[in-house]
């Protein structure tokens, strides 16, 4: 019982390196531990940075799981290095490297937008990992094998399985409960951003229309019917443009042409046809219905959202920018 319990409690060296022999509770206390680290470590230099406090990270809890699933990770792939600190360091590069990649891509392609990103660092990849980075990571793996783990192993160890074991536990029916109600508004985060994104390609697609309209009926009818019909060649173009423009000014450009239309119109009535007159009201109503569902989704009546917005202020999305943006401001402004 003795030397089992030696064996199962302390490194041992075998074939030249150091193996961890820690029972699946030891380990899962280990990963919790170091998520708890690297929240308090992240939230610290945050807040520090924002002068401000701020609950740092992807869960709603004191818990960052990258931190843990990156100590970890330093632990199992230097294991066959010990003896030589120039490996230890290579193997955590690339591991922490790969790691970061693996977790970065997943997270953009399930919530469509970014919690960090590198896109403006040097030698960065993907904006998901940088050199600086995969760098710093491999020092961090020399510190966490050589000096941050030894003590934290020791006091570990040290508690009766008795203790341990419900603890860990406990924990693990905590984490579990916080990481779904953050996975699930991380989700409801996304489909927010969709809906906002909709709106406004509903509303890129009245202001379109709303050109046709006023071209076809404009007194100089062939000219524009003739500039109209080379305008269509670059659809597709003019489309990504438009994605581009700001939502205020999409708004104000197409209140701008209903009030022209409706001006024009009253001067000559002879122009507007009943179906025509029918589709400007139509249109109205549509952008009427698509400023007051962006404004709806926008707003972020949900607690669980709103931290995370808060607690994520390097979240970015490439195709969601402006709606992310609003996000932000319109969560700052319910914090006040």
């Amino acid at each position: 019982m003795t030397v089992t319990l030696l064996i199962r409690k302390k490194r041992r060296r075998e074939g030249g390196y150091t193996v961890y022999h820690y029972t699946a509770i030891q380990w899962l206390f280990f990963f919790y531990f170091y998520c708890f680290f690297g929240w308090c470590f992240e939230s610290t230099y945050v807040s520090i940075k924002s002068r401000k406090l701020v609950n740092r990270g992807f869960m709603r809890g004191p818990f960052l799981p990258l931190y843990g699933s990156g100590a970890i990770m330093m632990l199992v792939v230097s294991m066959p290095f010990q003896d030589n600190l120039v490996l230890v360091y290579i193997a955590g590069c690339i591991g922490a490297t790969v790691l970061e990649y693996v977790t970065g891509v997943t997270m953009e392609a399930l919530f469509k937008v970014r919690y960090w990103d590198y896109s403006k660092n040097k030698f960065n990849f993907q904006g998901h990992i940088c050199l600086g980075s995969s760098l710093a990571w491999g020092g961090l793996t020399i510190l966490m094998t050589e000096f941050i783990h030894k003590p934290i192993e020791h006091l570990v160890l040290s508690i009766p399985d008795s203790i341990l074991t419900p603890v860990t536990l406990v924990l693990t029916a905590l984490i579990g409960a916080d990481f779904a109600l953050s996975f699930k508004a991380a989700l409801d985060l996304r489909d927010v951003l969709e809906k906002m994104e909709k709106a406004k390609e509903d509303m890129l697609r009245i202001q379109k229309r709303l050109d046709v309209i006023i071209a076809v009926t404009s007194e100089d009818l062939e000219n524009r019917r003739e500039g109209f019909s080379e305008s269509l060649a670059q659809k597709k173009e003019d489309l990504t443009e438009g994605i581009t423009t700001r939502v205020e000014d999409l708004k104000s450009s197409i209140e701008e042409k209903l009030e022209s239309i409706r001006t024009s119109s009253q001067k000559s009535p002879s122009q507007y046809l009943d179906s025509v007159k029918n589709e400007v009201l139509e249109l109205k109503q549509k952008y009427t219905r698509s400023v007051a569902d962006r404004e709806n989704v926008s707003s972020i009546r949900d607690f669980f959202q709103r931290d995370m917005i808060r607690s994520n202020p390097t979240m970015s999305s490439e195709k969601f920018k402006e709606a992310l943006e609003e996000l932000k401001e319109h969560s700052n402004k319910k914090n006040k």
